[in-house]
């Protein structure tokens, strides 16, 4: 299994590291090449991609079973760009999945941002994954505590791949 990580700073660090320890793959997006040594040293992949321009991201999901997008503590001087990453930037990412090998997409839908921010997100996560026949789930872990965040999300994952697809 291989999981696409978008956003999460630390955790999505934290995540990825705990993938790997058991034997699975995770690809770490940053558009920070300065972190490429921090996210190759927990023996991930790293990605050079910006989600507010898609297509950086054009490759991201090749190969990839789950897709985590992990922006609700996003931040930035630009609040317009920060709302249009639950909105119409994931859209665009959903829309690229399509026919890609994602068979599940966790939307982390807690975190320091608006609520209404949030709400947008998982619209779009329900009408998308529907429309498109995508397992998703919401990540609703307390980002503040890494440790308990990590384990949702991995248990999201599992329950993402056990799911019957029938």
């Amino acid at each position: 299994m291989r999981a696409l990580i978008v956003g999460g700073g630390g955790r999505g660090l934290a995540l990825a590291e705990q993938l790997r320890a058991r034997g699975d793959a995770a690809r770490v997006v940053t558009r920070k090449p300065e972190r490429r040594a921090e996210i190759e040293a927990v023996g991930a992949e790293y990605l050079d991609g910006d989600p507010d321009r898609i297509g950086t991201l054009r490759y991201a999901c090749e190969n990839v079973t789950i897709l985590v997008w992990a922006l609700a503590t996003a931040t930035g001087d630009d609040l317009e760009k920060i709302d249009a990453l639950h909105g119409s930037r994931l859209q665009m990412m959903l829309e690229r999945t399509i026919d890609t090998t994602v068979r599940g997409v966790i939307y982390e839908a807690r975190g320091t941002l608006p609520g209404d921010t949030l709400a947008r997100g998982r619209e779009v996560i329900e009408r998308m994954c529907r429309k498109n026949e995508i397992p998703f789930t919401f990540l609703e872990a307390d980002p503040a505590d890494t440790a308990a965040w990590v384990d949702a999300a991995d248990d999201a994952i599992a329950g993402l791949l056990a799911m019957d697809r029938g």
